[in-house]
């Protein structure tokens, strides 16, 4: 049986969120539990765009900043990393604000290189994944609470589909988009085969309505945790009051017989009944996964030129005053 645990939460005030999420770790044995000293912890963000900073559309630094005090006070080696889809970690992190905390703990930010790993499912029978992922000894999950145009919501197995390169996931929504089972099926065995030693969600204010960026803050005032990222989504899902039904990742983790009904996990703290909410704001339409070749194309080289032309000429610009 599965342990998701779940406390109120409100502020991003870093000594009150740090107390809040060592109390969300306590029933899974604290950070102590899940990383040994030496280990090399990945922390993976939800770093989707740099865009609009203001709008959460990331998770927070705070949250960042706070694992990763405790990840090295338990003796690990943080580092982060993620894949956005415009632009490099580096620039998506410097725009939300990142960067202080990161020197401040000199905390590495690091761009994810692929290489193809055997797929933990049936359905695929491997992944092009990041390499420093699947490497590194401790993978913690830190995804943001969001409604998602064309999966209703994204949560932790979503956050998950980061670990793939760029390039990578412009050809998966060209080449399983079309059918929304078969992307949810590529999304749970992703999330399957990276497997993650530990999830932190970010709901203490989420992004709902035409999410993943284009929505607009929501309270939802939630902590959530779990060495079990299905059942945290199905736990969040619960929050919010969304049909799992309508969501492609959670019908696709029941097919493969991978999501848990509520009562078959254990909530030590507070219940999704005591936190549930009646007002989260889901999108006003459904965009198709697939964009449509023409979308791909612009997406790809739009990542192409922020990342490899853009950042640089800045980068170059700031260093020559």
């Amino acid at each position: 049986m599965s342990t998701v645990s779940l406390v109120r939460a409100t502020s991003y005030d870093i000594d009150t969120l740090r107390q809040s999420i060592e109390t969300v770790l306590e029933p899974l044995g604290g950070m102590t539990a899940i990383v040994k000293p030496g280990d090399r912890v990945l922390l993976k963000p939800n770093l989707l765009t740099g865009s609009r900073p203001t709008k959460e559309c990331v998770t927070r630094k705070e949250i960042v900043y706070c694992v990763a005090k405790l990840v090295q006070e338990a003796g690990g080696k943080p580092f982060l990393g993620d894949s956005p889809a415009f632009g490099s970690a580096h620039g998506v992190a410097k725009a939300n604000g990142y960067l202080p905390l990161a020197e401040e703990l000199g905390l590495p930010i690091i761009e994810f290189s692929g290489k193809r790993f055997e797929s933990a499912g049936d359905d695929f029978d491997n992944f092009r994944l990041s390499k420093e992922a699947m490497d590194a000894d401790v993978v913690i999950n830190l995804p943001k609470v969001k409604s998602h145009l064309q999966l209703t919501m994204t949560l932790g197995i979503k956050n998950l589909f980061g670990c793939v390169p760029g390039k990578m996931k412009a050809w998966w929504h060209l080449e399983a988009g079309k059918d929304a089972k078969r992307f949810g099926t590529m999304l749970v065995e992703t999330a399957l085969t990276i497997a993650p030693e530990l999830t932190i969600i970010d709901g203490i204010i989420g992004h709902s309505g035409n999410g993943p960026s284009g929505g607009e803050p929501q309270a939802l005032g939630v902590l959530g945790a779990s060495t079990d990222v299905i059942a945290l989504d199905a736990a969040l899902l619960a929050i919010v009051n969304v049909d799992p039904d309508l969501v492609p990742t959670a019908i696709a983790a029941k097919a493969l017989g991978v999501w848990p009904e509520l009562d078959a996990i254990t909530f030590p703290l507070e219940t999704p009944g005591t936190l549930a909410v009646s007002d989260w704001v889901l999108p006003s339409v459904q965009m198709p996964i697939d964009f449509g070749a023409p979308r791909i194309l612009r997406s790809t080289f739009k990542h192409f030129y922020i990342r490899y032309i853009k950042e640089p000429m800045e980068a170059y610009t700031s260093k020559s005053r």
